[in-house]
């Protein structure tokens, strides 16, 4: 975006400094103009420019051009960058403006170059509270540091001494009229003494233009000129679950009882206290609507359903309603919202699946038939995903009256808003066009900016990435089917550079779709590892229901689908006897609930890093928030155990090269001291998530 020149200016602070020796009023940013194009000036007047006196270019995160706004959720720290250079040799310098949603400037946040030479500046800065922000970069003249450079050269060789020492006298004093408060001005005023002070040594006078105490005066009220601003561009900062969340999915119609096997919302709620006690914050319900009969599957897909087959879930609609209903086996829209408010009595909130499909007998194919698509024999098309067909389901058509089904969707969604439900998980949205979604969350989200939105769409990079641009809170990435070392480290490395400014990924290790042959055949300590890389590499992650019983057995060799899948039919579930057997990973899942809650690293994306380790099968990274740091070292390998030397990046960990720390492995409890270069040993499917320098170890954390 085009650059802005200002006239020189202190750095933003909230309020007006007093003006002397010429020095101007902040400049404001001002906002792309969206408008007609200006009237041609005359051609003796000046020639536009597309770049102010000091360049400022390629300001980062921008999405979409800054057509859409970059993602946050209050206190996540991310970095704004940018390229800063001008002619000369003079120095620049720059820094970030984030405004709040009522305009209003923040503290004076100053960037530093990332790499020298490369003139691209960087800064970390951090959001607040949930609103549409602004962030934009100043470039500036620094007259000082332009000054200091010169003045080091030309004192000690006794060059121009006197000029030089009156330059930097008038220098500080012009600096002194932008500080607010005597105390900064008087430190900057007194080096103007020393300065001018002929009775001492040049050297001496020139020390005291250099103290620590001007450099944090300094720092705080730099002197700027020539002050270039980018365009602003918009920054959306949205509720923390947003963000950081651990989902658990379950089918309520599987939750019965012995005496009458369907389940209802009163005998599911039964389930709740155990899902939260494994710390998990979300439960997410497959559509709990009325199912239509025609064509209704039966158990493992087939199409001779009997009179006692429950049907698929996303088989929506049937005589007793559409997507505004309640299944009556499941109950009435009252227990449904009994169901919500005992889930939010045990700190959970209850996700919603918002499919747009309807099967043969919803009210809508009668009452819209404009909105499906016909064949030419004049029957509905049904839903394909060759080989699978849905013969069950009828796709929506957006041709003929897209602003109908955006009305008609936004009633829907409000209509489980108003009964509690704040976060929907939405089947399969790359099948619908992107400018219907953008409409659809755009109009939502006005209203209940709290609403979020999960994309269910495993499909085209290109795809998913757009959809998380244009609204949607959370995305279904690929990571399922990521298993080696590489594959991750690839992975990640992408989701958490330049696509974490808008997309957010929630790691589901299994879905009733999807049970890949990595649990397929590796058991148990295959379940526990996606578990460790699932809760540590995401800030969101979820499980389907009896993956805490490692439930692996497919329809068939080279399927990913369940045999006997809880999409077709109920599956009861002994769980007391599994606990009391010890057959479950639910220790395991709860102490990692409990250790991403306790590590606020593990609560975001942006700063993941990955260490060598001289096994392909073995992988290491880090996250790091603030002095909380931690890293993960994990077995890829579920079938053997694996030895490994990891060699750590330690600056990484707030640590120098030669330095060691005492780390805690918070999944066993033990404490090791690590350095550069550690041995670990891990059985199949085996981690350690270590706290470096944890409180929880005797004597004072390393960092």
């Amino acid at each position: 975006m085009p650059a802005k020149h200002h006239s020189p200016s202190p750095p933003p602070s909230g309020r007006r400094a007093a003006s002397r020796r010429g020095t101007a009023a902040p400049a404001a940013v001002r906002p792309v103009d969206t408008g007609p194009p200006p009237t041609p000036e005359p051609p003796s007047a000046p020639l536009a420019t597309s770049v102010g006196r000091i360049p400022v270019l390629d300001v980062r995160p921008m999405v979409r051009q800054g057509r859409r706004p970059a993602k946050a959720v209050p206190g996540e720290t991310f970095e704004i960058s940018a390229t800063v250079f001008r002619e000369g040799h003079d120095a620049v310098a720059a820094n970030v403006v984030l405004r709040d949603p009522e305009g209003r400037p923040g503290p004076f946040t100053p960037m530093r170059e990332l790499a020298p030479g490369t003139d691209r500046w960087g800064a970390q800065v951090t959001a607040g509270e949930p609103g549409l922000w602004t962030y934009a970069v100043e470039a500036w003249g620094d007259p000082v540091t332009t000054w200091r450079h010169h003045a080091q050269i030309k004192i000690p060789a006794g060059m121009d001494t006197e000029v030089v020492l009156e330059e930097g006298a008038r220098l500080y004093e012009r600096a002194a009229t932008g500080v607010p408060g005597s105390d900064g001005r008087n430190v900057l005023l007194g080096a103007v003494d020393a300065l001018r002070d002929e009775d001492r040594p040049a050297a001496s006078r020139l020390a005291a233009a250099l103290t620590p105490e001007v450099d944090a005066v300094l720092a705080r009220h730099p002197l700027r000129e020539l002050v270039t601003s980018s365009d602003p561009l918009p920054l959306l900062v949205e509720r923390e679950r947003a963000l950081f969340g651990s989902w658990y999915e379950f089918f309520p119609r599987s939750e019965g009882t012995p005496e009458q096997p369907h389940g209802t919302f009163r005998t599911a709620a039964r389930r709740l206290p155990a899902i939260a006690a494994m710390g998990f914050d979300v439960v997410y319900l497959p559509p709990i609507h009325p199912i239509g009969t025609t064509f209704r599957k039966g158990p493992n897909n087939t199409l001779n359903a009997g009179p006692d087959d429950v049907g698929v879930p996303w088989a929506i609609g049937s005589p007793e309603g559409g997507h505004d209903a309640v299944h009556p086996r499941l109950g009435t829209l009252e227990d449904f919202t009994w169901f919500v408010e005992r889930a939010g009595e045990l700190g959970l909130e209850v996700a919603l699946d918002f499919a747009l499909q309807c099967s043969p007998d919803h009210p809508w194919v009668h009452k819209h038939p404009e909105w499906f698509h016909h064949r030419p024999d004049g029957s509905i098309a049904y839903a394909e995903n060759p080989p699978k067909k849905y013969q069950d389901i009828y796709p929506i058509a957006f041709d003929a009256d897209m602003d109908g089904l955006i009305a008609e969707t936004c009633r829907v969604l409000r209509h489980w808003m108003s009964v509690g439900v704040r976060i929907f998980r939405v089947d399969n949205p790359h099948t619908k066009p992107v400018v219907f979604w953008e409409r659809v969350i755009a109009d939502i989200n006005r209203t209940d900016p709290d609403v979020i939105f999960l994309a269910e769409a495993f499909t085209r990079p290109a795809m998913m990435h757009t959809l998380a641009q244009i609204g949607f809170q959370q995305s279904y990435t690929y990571f399922t089917w990521r298993n080696t070392k590489q594959e991750l480290t690839d992975y990640l490395t992408e989701l958490s550079g330049e696509a974490a400014s808008y997309m957010r990924p929630n790691f589901f290790a299994n879905t009733p779709d999807i049970l890949h042959a990595y649990l397929q055949h590796g058991g148990r300590p295959a379940f526990e590892v996606r578990a460790v890389l699932a809760a540590t590499l995401s800030p969101t992650w979820g499980i389907y229901s009896g993956y805490e019983l490692c439930e692996n057995t497919p329809l068939r060799d080279g399927s990913e689908e369940y045999l006997d899948s809880e999409k077709y039919q109920l599956r009861r579930r002994d769980w007391e006897t599994a606990e009391r057997e010890g057959r479950t990973l639910t220790p395991l899942i709860t102490k990692l609930n409990t250790i991403r809650r306790e590590n606020p690293a593990l609560r975001q994306l942006r700063d993941l890093h990955f260490h060598h380790a001289d096994k392909d099968e073995v992988i290491a990274y880090s996250k790091r928030a603030g002095s909380n740091t931690v890293l993960v070292v994990a077995n890829l390998d579920p079938h053997h155990t694996q030895e490994a030397t990891v060699s750590l990046d330690m600056p990484r960990l707030g640590l120098d090269w030669h330095e060691t720390a005492p780390v805690r492995d918070e999944l066993t409890g033990e404490t090791y001291h690590w350095g550069r270069a550690n041995y670990v040993r891990l059985a199949p499917g085996g981690a350690h998530v270590l706290i470096v320098g944890s409180p929880r170890i005797g004597g004072s954390p390393t960092i």
